[in-house]
């Protein structure tokens, strides 16, 4: 009994192949005949069957979300990563592809023709979130051919298609409050400067200053979490102990810093205001709660996701970086000095 792909050649007096690329959405068929076979399908009640149609197209309808490895988080419970990976997982259920999550880690980052999800080839596509991979891992992912889409993160010489807050607006914002406040003493504390978004918001606090003739007292650590903050803005506060405001490049270091502030007996906003950046759920449960930054993470979340669809329907498209705006959240951790 001849399958599907066949009766329906026969039917139309064409060959297996047009079928074929007809029935999985493929190139080399003319609009009518594509119209033909698809009308014919139908008459037979035909539904294509997923698992087969990767078998045909060598595809998985997977697509990857990787971020590096944090000892004491995961995808799904890291503050940001994880709406971000909601927004992903609202745009994908609508599609016939589901998203596989991964963690980056320190031996797969070092060994980067060694990724299973690659090597394997489970993976259509795939989404590199966070400034902390590596560019030398982006680069050889990128030479996989793999499409790539990468999340919080831009390369500074090589084209990619890439997901951004706006992080200088953002950090612009977050200065701009603490300087209409009354504030002439600033201070940044900041993860590494090569990374992508930690730079962009220095970068905003920088231009923001600039225009009221100040400049910042800036700090630069290793990582971006809580501990790191407490470490930065000790530091910072030992130098600098006029700073009566501070800018974190996220929430955690945020937290961090009012940490410190506490145990340098500087209470916040009293003698120190304090704003960060992401605005995850942590901030407006601290205690006092945080001003900040807000980024609409399910919403980059949803424009990676579109991004890489959009990159597998269209192989030969241009590298695009979309970029969402943030907004100034006004909580109790920052104050208007008299």
């Amino acid at each position: 009994m001849p399958g599907i792909i066949e009766q329906i050649a026969a039917d139309l007096k064409v060959s297996n192949a047009s079928v074929s690329r007809a029935l999985n959405d493929r190139p080399g068929v003319s609009q009518d005949l594509r119209e033909r076979i698809l009308k014919r399908a139908n008459e037979l009640n035909y539904t294509p069957s997923l698992v087969a149609r990767g078998l045909a197209t060598s595809q998985t309808f997977t697509l990857g979300f990787f971020v590096r490895h944090k000892p004491d988080l995961s995808a799904q419970t890291d503050p940001f990563y994880g709406q971000v990976l909601q927004g992903i997982e609202q745009v994908l259920a609508n599609s016939d592809y589901h998203v596989a999550i991964g963690m980056l880690t320190g031996e797969i980052l070092s060994s980067p023709n060694d990724f299973r999800f690659v090597r394997e080839r489970r993976i259509d596509g795939m989404m590199l979130a966070g400034p902390d991979i590596p560019t030398e891992f982006v680069l050889a992912m990128l030479a996989t051919h793999v499409p790539v889409v990468l999340v919080d993160n831009k390369l500074t010489h090589s084209v990619t298609n890439c997901v951004n807050s706006d992080d200088d607006a953002g950090g612009y914002a977050a200065a701009r409050h603490l300087i209409d406040g009354g504030h002439r003493h600033i201070g940044v504390i900041s993860g590494p400067r090569h990374w992508y978004s930690s730079s962009r918001r220095v970068r905003g606090v920088e231009y923001a200053c600039a225009e009221a003739g100040l400049t910042p007292h800036i700090v630069h650590a290793d990582r971006t979490t809580i501990e790191s903050g407490e470490a930065a803005a000790k530091q910072l506060l030992a130098e600098y102990p006029q700073v009566t405001g501070l800018c974190a490049v996220n929430d955690a270091m945020a937290l961090g810093a009012i940490r410190t502030a506490r145990r340098a007996n500087r209470r916040v906003p009293d003698d120190l205001s304090v704003i960060g950046f992401d605005n995850i759920d942590w901030a407006q449960l601290n205690d006092p709660a945080l001003t900040t930054i807000d980024i609409p993470k399910r919403q980059i979340g949803q424009e990676a996701a579109k991004r890489l669809l959009s990159m597998l329907d269209d192989t030969d498209s241009s590298p695009v970086e979309v970029v969402v705006s943030t907004q100034l959240v006004v909580r109790q951790s920052t104050r208007t000095l008299v």
